[in-house]
């Protein structure tokens, strides 16, 4: 193919991107009327020219290609995200802004997986989460109180009274004036005082906070220490299907094939174990692997090396 072709063909993928937004390369290849593989080699070239900038999230097996400037625009392939990432992508969406330590462990790993979405920064040695699209300037550490609004009320000067000498009352207005003030301090004697007594109130107990936090370091342990077991063994996380106190359930390859792989955080898997890991890999069509803190007990591991040789079972009637 001439040179020049190729450079028409190029400048039409930066054209689609600009006018289209952050694209597939199976979108691409229709509009240039090439092969994925010619394609995909142009795009490599522009990638390595800065020309385009590449995804962290894959949509099936191939990640977006997008312009400089249009990060934002990879919004439209949010709903592509799953599980785990899917929940911490719509609560930093929501929140805008995450502090790392107050989240749970699978979180904060999802937090680092949706690399397009979550944008890390450091405040006063602490890790926070920004939503893409919200800038770090909106950040603020403590939610500051409103100050009240002093108003100033001027006294408007009180008008003079001038007294009336005495002299000049008549004395049967001030018996009378007496004898009204008399009755009223009577009156106030003889008012009975209410005693109110308050109902008290109820106290909440809060809630032990140094549990959860141990609980959630303990989950964040067992997490991390799967994690290195399998940096060891050069298998790949691709997904976390769920993470609990009790298991953990990722999507995992090694040596280029996909499996189920489900961790026990405990020292012995019964067959009921075997069973439920058995369950979850069938609904979605996997083969499985079992890890746990411990060998499993003598009659499984029995049980097991019985039947890796069985070839099948057959029912004679």
């Amino acid at each position: 193919m001439p040179a020049q072709d190729t450079s028409q063909l190029k400048e039409k993928i930066i054209q689609f991107i600009r006018t289209r937004g952050p694209s597939l390369p199976v979108h691409l290849s229709k509009e240039i009327d090439q092969s994925i593989l010619f394609t995909s080699a142009f795009l490599s070239e522009l990638l390595s020219e800065k020309k385009l900038k590449i995804s962290h999230m894959k949509v099936g097996c191939t990640p977006v290609y997008f312009i400089p400037g249009q990060e934002s625009k990879l919004e439209k392939f949010s709903e592509h995200i799953k599980n785990k990432e899917n929940e911490a992508y719509n609560l930093l969406r929501n929140e805008k802004f995450l502090k790392d330590r107050e989240q749970q462990p699978a979180i904060r790993v999802a937090l680092r997986e949706i690399k397009d979405f979550a944008i890390p920064f450091k405040k006063d040695d602490e890790i926070i989460w920004r939503y893409l699209t919200t800038p770090e300037s909106e950040f603020q550490k403590e939610d500051v109180p409103k100050q009240e609004e002093v108003i100033q009320i001027k006294e408007e000067p009180k008008p003079e009274i001038k007294e009336i000498p005495q002299t000049q009352i008549p004395k049967s207005i001030i018996q009378e004036i007496r004898k009204q003030q008399e009755k009223e301090e009577i009156k106030q004697i003889e008012k009975p005082r209410i005693k109110i007594i308050e109902k008290p109130k109820e106290i909440h107990k809060k809630k032990p906070l140094k549990k959860i936090e141990n609980s959630q370091k303990t989950n964040e342990k067992f997490f991390n220490k799967i994690k290195e077991y399998l940096s060891e063994k050069s298998i790949e996380i691709s997904d976390i299907q769920s993470f609990s106190k009790t298991d953990l359930r990722l999507k995992v390859v090694k040596n280029q094939k996909e499996y189920l792989l489900i961790a026990y955080n405990k020292k012995r898997i019964v067959e009921k174990d075997f069973i439920d890991a058995y369950k979850k890999a069938s609904e979605i069509d996997l083969p499985y692997i079992i890890l746990s803190l411990g060998e499993p007990a003598k009659k499984m591991s029995q049980f097991i090396e019985a039947i890796k040789n069985l070839s099948g079972i057959e029912k004679v009637e």
